[in-house]
């Protein structure tokens, strides 16, 4: 089978109904008379294998189980897709079968609300080794911030698994062949990582309405509360929402991710992942730009995670931010820029990195190369120290927000998208 994205814009789809068992329903359907178009509704940018941080799945991989997974949709539509990506394996990816589900407790789903999803009409798929394959579309009713239940049945040996390691939500493997299974006791394995996902789309009307907020952990989430859901992406999604401005908001985010340096163990560098993780995305007009701290402060550090580390300065990442400026542009897309949070009291703070902190950030505030600024810096910085965290928004690491710090971030990204003239 021929591994692809699939990147379209205005959905047709061929209609093929397929009845894979009595509790599932796996259907194609003709809406080529209408005007829809595939939106981006979730998510994560993908890793190769690692378990630097403690032990994943990622490294083993898996082999006759079934991997069970949820996210959390920003935009709703009638049908969906999800976008499964082998981009970091070592060898073909066989999905043996695959599902959506409505989410209830845990592992467990919705009785009724199972439906199958095929790959060019087959229950099944290979995927290539270095490539990422959409799903077809499924009749499937996607409630906005309401979860949904991923599950895929692997039943050969995959090797070294593609993941996402900070999901800050519950994953669940079982044994064997459960993909259809509305209960969760079989699933007896938990994880807090996504493996192979990544992306969930839905249909609706066209529109580039949709947000993508790119960058390192405080995007990722470090510092959250796992299965929660306040990480500042996804706040804002509930805060634009709440504020009369829905819309698609896509975390991109990379723990430990950096704007100058690919590494194996977090992920490749901003402009190699951007048109993955940033232009390919559906439905999507601005980029929320938020990554440096770890190109500032990685040299501080002597760790195998971090290296290459080597010391950049703060023209060095003007001139990166620059490159994914005419990148946002160039695809049409407006570019906003966050200024860099404090961290004294970070394990890799020093004066060296604050000053290059301080003309980096006094560069995206002033140079108007942005199309708009968030400053993040001065809204969570500490009223008696402005290079460290306000106690109330630190997770006490002086480096990442708690969620209180995360929902004053998201109220402060969704003032700027609310207000066309900021």
């Amino acid at each position: 089978m021929n591994a692809r994205r699939i990147k379209t814009f205005f959905l047709t789809v061929p209609a093929v109904v397929t009845i894979a068992a009595t509790a599932l329903y796996a259907g194609v359907v003709d809406r080529s008379s209408e005007r829809q178009t595939w939106l981006g509704s979730w998510s994560a940018a993908q890793m190769a294998a690692v378990d630097v941080w403690g032990p994943t799945w990622s490294t083993a991989g898996f082999a006759d189980q079934t991997v069970r997974q949820t996210v959390r949709p920003t935009v709703g539509g009638d049908q969906a897709r999800i976008t499964v990506s082998n981009l970091f394996g070592d060898r073909p990816l066989r999905i043996a079968a695959a599902t959506l589900a409505d989410t209830t407790d845990g592992a467990a789903v919705e009785p009724g609300t199972v439906r199958s999803l095929s790959f060019d009409g087959a229950p099944t798929a290979e995927i290539s080794q270095g490539t990422e394959l959409t799903s077809d579309a499924v009749e499937f009713s996607v409630t906005a911030r309401k979860p949904v239940t991923v599950t895929l049945y692997l039943a050969h040996e995959t090797g070294p698994a593609t993941f996402h390691y900070l999901g800050n939500t519950t994953s669940f493997r079982a044994d064997g062949d459960h993909h259809a299974d509305t209960g969760g006791t079989a699933f007896t394995e938990s994880d807090g990582s996504w493996y192979y996902l990544s992306d969930f789309q839905v249909s609706g009307p066209p529109t580039r309405d949709g947000v993508v907020t790119f960058g390192d952990s405080i995007t990722d989430g470090a510092g959250a509360t796992a299965d929660s859901d306040n990480r500042y992406p996804d706040v804002l999604a509930t805060r634009l929402a709440a504020d009369g401005d829905p819309r698609a908001v896509l975390n991109t985010g990379i723990g430990g991710n950096r704007i100058m340096s690919d590494s194996g163990y977090v992920g490749q560098r901003a402009a190699t992942r951007f048109r993955r993780d940033v232009l390919d995305k559906e439905g999507v007009g601005t980029v929320i730009l938020l990554s440096g701290i770890n190109d500032i402060g990685a040299s501080e550090l002597d760790e195998p995670w971090l290296r290459p580390n080597p010391e950049v300065t703060a023209d060095q990442l003007i001139t990166e931010y620059r490159q994914l400026i005419r990148l946002a542009r160039t695809d049409g897309l407006r570019i906003i820029g966050g200024t860099l949070l404090p961290y004294r009291g970070a394990p890799y703070f020093s004066p060296r990195g604050e000053n290059v902190r301080d003309t980096v950030n006094s560069w995206i505030r002033e140079s108007g190369e942005f199309d708009a600024v968030i400053d993040f810096e001065r809204l969570l910085a500490a009223g008696s120290d402005p290079d460290a965290l306000d106690p109330r928004y630190d997770s006490g690491d002086h480096l990442h927000p708690n969620p209180t710090g995360y929902a004053v971030m998201a109220a402060a990204a969704a003032a700027v998208l609310d207000d066309p003239a900021r």
